[in-house]
C-alpha cells in the first residue's frame, strides 16, 4: 500500500479532527447580527429614499445604487480587517490619527470641505464626498487602545496626558464642524477603554460627568443647538421648524401600528420626513414593518452590544480586550442616541443607524472597523 493511500485512510479515520476549527459562536453571532442589518439596511434605504430619487434625480434607484458600492466597499473592509491579526494594526495607530486629523482640518478650508445644513463635516473629492469624523472614531479608538495596552493607565505623562491630549483635539475638531452626535459618541468610546484598561469607575464617571457638564453648556450658548434641544421636550412649541422632524417621526411610528403599513407604503417619505434614508430611516422602519420590527432591531444592537462586551471580557490580550470594547462601544452608543432621537426621547444629533442608514463613510468605516471586532472574536476561547 503506497504513501498517498495510507494518508487518504488516515483522513478518513480522523474525521473532523482534520476540519478547519469551528469558528466560536461569539464570532457567528456577531457576523450574523451584522449583515442581519445590512440587509435590513440595503431594503429600507430603497423604500425611504425611492419617492424622492424619483422626483429629484428622475430614477428611482438613484440611492440604492450607490448604497450598494458603499456596501460591498465595506464588506471588502470587514472581510481583510477580520482575517487580518489584530495585532498587526499597531503600527498603523499613530498614522491615522494623524491622517483623520490632517482630514478633519481640511474640512475648514474652503474649496475642499463642504458645507452643508450649518455643518463642515464633509470634503469633496470629485463627485465623491467623505467625513473625516467616521474615520476619527476608527483612529480614536485604535491610538487609545494601542496606548492603554502598552502602559499603565494610571502614568500620568506617559498615558493620561497624550490620551486626554488626542482626545481633546479630535473631540473639539468634531465639534466645531459642529457634529454634537459624534462628540458624545467619541466621549463614550474614551470612557469605554479608560474603563476597561483599569482606571476607577468613579473616576470613569466623575470625567464623563464633568464632560457633559461642559458639552450642556456649551450646547445652551448656541441658538440654534439650544433650540434643537429645549424642542425635543416639546416639539409642539415649534412646529414647523425644530420641532418639525421629531414630530413628523413620531407620526410615521404611530401609523406603523403593530404590524406596520407595508413595505414601501410609508407617507412619511413623500416628502413629510427630511433626511429619511439617513438619520431617520428608523422611523420608515417602524413605519412600514411596525413596532415589532423597531422593536427587533433595538435588540439585535443591545445583542451586538452583549457579545461585543463578553468578547473584550475573554479577549486573548489587552489590545484585543480594548479593541473590541472601543469598537463596540462605537456601535451601540451610537445606535441608541440614533434611535433615541428618532424616538424623541434624545436630541436630534444627525447621526446615522449604524449598518443601515444610507452614507459611504459611516458605512465603509464601520464595516472595516466590525472586522476588527471579528477578529477578535474568532480569537476569543
Amino acid at each position: 500500500m503506497n504513501a498517498v493511500t495510507t494518508d487518504k485512510r488516515r483522513v478518513r479515520e480522523l474525521g473532523t479532527s482534520t476540519h478547519r476549527p469551528r469558528r466560536p459562536a461569539r464570532f457567528v453571532v456577531l457576523a450574523f447580527m451584522a449583515m442581519l442589518m445590512v440587509l435590513l439596511g440595503i431594503v429600507m434605504v430603497l423604500s425611504a429614499a425611492s419617492v424622492q430619487d424619483l422626483r429629484i434625480h428622475g430614477n428611482a434607484w438613484y440611492h440604492q445604487r450607490r448604497q450598494l458600492i458603499w456596501v460591498v466597499l465595506g464588506l471588502a473592509g470587514l472581510v481583510a480587517t477580520s482575517r487580518l491579526d489584530y495585532r498587526r494594526l499597531k503600527p498603523m495607530a499613530v498614522w491615522l490619527l494623524v491622517g483623520s486629523v490632517v482630514l478633519l482640518l481640511a474640512v475648514f478650508i474652503p474649496g475642499i470641505g463642504i458645507r452643508a445644513n450649518g455643518s463642515s463635516r464633509w470634503i469633496g473629492v470629485g463627485a465623491a464626498t467623505f467625513q473625516p469624523s467616521e474615520l476619527a472614531k476608527l483612529a480614536v479608538i485604535l491610538y487609545g487602545s494601542v496606548l492603554l495596552s502598552s502602559r499603565p493607565v494610571n502614568d500620568l505623562r506617559g498615558t493620561i496626558l497624550p490620551l486626554a491630549a488626542v482626545l481633546g483635539g479630535v473631540g473639539a475638531l468634531v465639534y466645531a464642524e459642529p457634529d454634537l452626535g459624534t462628540t458624545i459618541i467619541l466621549a463614550a468610546i474614551a470612557a469605554s477603554l479608560l474603563f476597561f484598561a483599569g482606571l476607577r469607575l468613579a473616576i470613569v464617571g466623575a470625567t464623563a460627568a464633568l464632560g457633559v457638564s461642559m458639552m450642556g453648556a456649551m450646547t445652551m450658548t448656541v441658538g440654534y443647538r439650544r433650540e434643537r434641544l429645549l424642542s425635543m421636550f416639546d416639539p409642539w412649541s415649534d412646529p414647523l421648524n425644530t420641532g418639525w422632524q421629531a414630530i413628523q417621526a413620531g407620526v410615521a411610528m404611530s401609523n406603523g401600528g403593530l404590524w406596520g403599513m407595508g413595505l414601501g407604503a410609508s407617507r412619511a417619505k413623500w416628502g413629510f420626513l427630511p433626511f429619511a434614508q439617513t438619520d431617520f430611516i428608523f422611523a420608515i422602519v417602524a413605519e412600514e414593518l411596525g413596532f415589532v420590527a423597531g422593536l427587533g432591531v433595538i435588540l439585535v444592537y443591545l445583542v451586538i452590544g452583549l457579545v461585543g462586551l463578553n468578547t473584550a471580557l475573554r479577549a486573548p490580550d489587552r489590545l484585543g480586550q480594548l479593541l473590541a470594547a472601543g469598537i463596540t462601544t462605537w456601535i451601540m452608543i451610537q445606535a441608541y442616541v440614533n434611535i433615541g432621537a428618532v424616538l424623541g426621547v434624545l436630541p436630534i444629533t444627525g447621526v446615522p443607524l449604524p449598518l443601515v442608514s444610507y452614507g459611504g463613510s459611516s458605512m465603509v468605516l464601520t464595516l472595516t472597523a466590525y472586522g476588527v471586532l471579528l477578529n477578535v472574536a474568532r480569537q476569543t476561547p
